[in-house]
């Protein structure tokens, strides 16, 4: 698998970070930026989202030896890791099966737990009821989707993913039929039969349920030198809503 990625600068230790479901590198191209200035930052596409590839099979082992062939490719033999959602899942796969490859991990507000009761369900719904076919603009899919998904800020989110083809023709930029079979591989626990001593960060949006103290036992289990921050005025999107504060934590972090 061929990750689609955007460098955003060439200086400093490499920095690689990827987006949660359903988005792509462009989700986190504001604090790729803040950050620029000090590391080598790439941003990546996970499979079956964005630009990369689609494939039907999909498990957190998968993505994580998508990013180790990334690294492989850029010739980059350990980097520090920042990953959103399911993408700090996958950064956290990464990290226990290949630790040697990794100086430091930044997760966003996801645990390396398995989230049994579905999240996503009336997205993937709401996706597959639009008729691509059929459609003339974004704002009529926008208003088709508003029976599906009531806040805005989500349905603007799941909207980037929309694209009109040379031919006038809309389509997803996420794979949804992949994602939706794999659901259950993707939100599923990491591997608990490693550890990674390495340094890790845990960036938790206050107002969010995705990190919860049942989960202490769970994290160190697995990342026995990990620190836990709490990002006030924030809930699960904590890098959309406060990108200069989630970028100087992950400065500090990095540079300590």
């Amino acid at each position: 698998m061929k990750l689609n990625f955007k460098q955003f600068s060439d200086q400093g230790e490499p920095l690689i970070m990827m987006h949660g479901l359903f988005g792509s590198l462009e989700n986190l191209a504001g604090i790729a930026k803040l950050l620029a200035d000090e590391f080598t930052v790439y941003s990546l596409d996970m499979r079956n989202h964005g630009r990369s590839g689609n494939t039907d099979e999909m498990t957190l082992a998968d993505c994580a030896q998508d990013v180790v062939e990334f690294l492989d490719a850029q010739g980059i033999e350990q980097a520090n890791l920042w990953g959103h959602s399911l993408g700090g899942k996958v950064m956290m796969e990464l990290a226990l099966t290949h630790p040697h490859r990794v100086k430091s991990l930044v997760v966003a507000d996801i645990a390396p737990v398995d989230y049994e009761t579905p999240r996503h369900e009336h997205i993937f719904a709401g996706l597959k009821s639009v008729n691509l076919n059929e459609i003339t603009s974004r704002a009529e899919v926008d208003e088709h989707l508003k029976s599906f998904i009531k806040e805005l800020q989500v349905r603007s989110f799941i909207l980037k993913n929309l694209y009109k083809a040379e031919d006038g023709s809309f389509g997803w930029r996420a794979n949804v039929d992949s994602l939706h079979s794999n659901y259950r591989n993707i939100i599923g626990p990491n591997r608990h039969d490693q550890k990674y001593t390495g340094p890790v960060l845990f960036l938790k949006g206050a107002e969010s349920d995705y990190i919860s103290p049942d989960h202490r036992e769970a994290i160190g289990s697995r990342f026995p030198n990990a620190d836990l921050k709490i990002v006030s005025g924030t809930g699960h999107w904590l890098h959309a809503a406060k990108p200069t504060i989630i970028a100087r934590l992950t400065r500090s972090f990095l540079q300590n």
